[in-house]
């Protein structure tokens, strides 16, 4: 009965070894990848996530759903108009525009 409790127990600690060398690896492999990727990204500006406030989201909100409608616009413009000048015009209206619908759109009153 001991010699069995023996042996369970040889198997138990060989199994937790094998558990803890395979850990090491998985850490040891985690942080050589975490140190590329700093490497790579580390002169990159940060992302601020959630840092934003109410109003600052709703501002952006407005400006995305501008660029959406002019981007729209401009879609529409590339496969109607075949001359590359009209192309080149509807782009550089837009750009100057924008600010423009933004005001109109947007106006606080």
């Amino acid at each position: 009965m001991s010699k069995a409790r023996a042996v369970a127990r040889a198997e138990r600690e060989r199994a937790a070894a094998e558990e803890a060398a395979r850990r090491e690896t998985e850490a040891a492999r985690r942080a050589r990848r975490d140190r590329r990727r700093r490497a790579l990204t580390g002169r990159l500006p940060q992302r601020r996530t959630g840092s934003a406030g109410v109003l600052a989201r709703k501002r952006r909100r407005r400006a995305e759903a501008v660029l959406a409608v002019l981007l729209a616009v401009n879609v529409l413009v590339w496969f109607a108009a075949p001359a590359p000048s009209a192309r080149a015009l509807a782009a550089v209206a837009s750009v100057l525009v924008a600010p423009v619908i933004y005001t109109v759109l947007f106006r606080r009153s």
